[in-house]
């Protein structure tokens, strides 16, 4: 019989509240680093919880965009994508190493992991600004993107990531945000879809299209509506399927 494993990450830090409800049904966190939300505070918090409950430390870098949530695609030069890579990198790892913890791993925030996943020059700049931090992370990037590609390019370990609670495009790229059906909202549909995800590779995109897909780890947002009842539920059918959770 074939053994399933995979990786439960979710964007916490962010300020809604939930993160250590959540925290126990989750491998792997990505903290906001204080661009799109969050501040040494809640970062000095989001820590602590990952470290009392065995979850691996990821930097969730965005653009300088507080008011759009980070969620507004920005023109920036690969030069500015580094240094805001790098800043927040620098941040979140002076949290870390008050506690005795060091990260684990980078996955970009919003519009620019959009942006990576499309634009080969952002995700070579985020890919580099890692790899020069501390080439020992992990990039958490869209499963069939530039941003896994362009980090295993200059020799970077990168997980393929895939969404429980997002619907997809028959190209692979997430259903835009600002459209009525980008959002899996029923609990039981997410888990139905995680599950499809880990144990077939396989998505049904809104046209209705399977889609073969790569799943290092899967992506719950912790500002969801029900963030806690669909990690919980995820958590509890990967463990009924007696599919492996961990980190990568």
């Amino acid at each position: 019989m074939r053994m399933f494993s995979i990786d439960l990450n979710c964007d916490l830090g962010e300020g809604m509240g939930t993160d250590a409800a959540i925290m126990p049904y989750i491998s792997s966190a990505n903290i906001a680093c204080g661009y799109h939300a969050g501040d040494q505070q809640t970062m000095s918090e989001t820590v602590g919880l990952c470290t009392r409950n065995s979850v691996a430390i990821g930097a969730h870098p965005s653009f300088d965009d507080r008011e759009n949530f980070g969620r507004k695609e920005q023109s920036v030069s690969t030069v500015e994508i580094r240094a805001l890579i790098t800043k927040q990198l620098e941040i979140l790892s002076r949290e870390a190493e008050k506690q005795g913890a060091r990260l684990h791993h980078v996955k970009p925030h919003g519009a620019l992991y959009n942006q990576s996943a499309k634009n080969i020059s952002v995700a070579r700049a985020i890919a580099e600004a890692v790899r020069d931090f501390d080439p020992q992370l992990v990039i958490y990037g869209l499963s069939g993107s530039h941003s896994v590609y362009e980090a295993r390019a200059l020799g970077l370990r990168a997980a393929s990531e895939v969404f429980a609670d997002r619907t997809y495009q028959d190209d692979g790229t997430l259903t835009p945000r600002g459209r009525p059906e980008a959002l899996v909202e029923n609990v039981q549909g997410a888990v139905q879809q995680a599950l499809h995800l880990v144990k077939d590779s396989m998505v049904r995109t809104i046209s209705g299209k399977e889609l073969l897909l790569v799943a290092d780890t899967i992506c719950l947002h912790g500002d969801g509506k029900q963030a806690v009842r669909v990690a919980r539920a995820i958590f509890e059918a990967l463990k009924r399927e007696d599919i492996i959770i961990m980190k990568i």
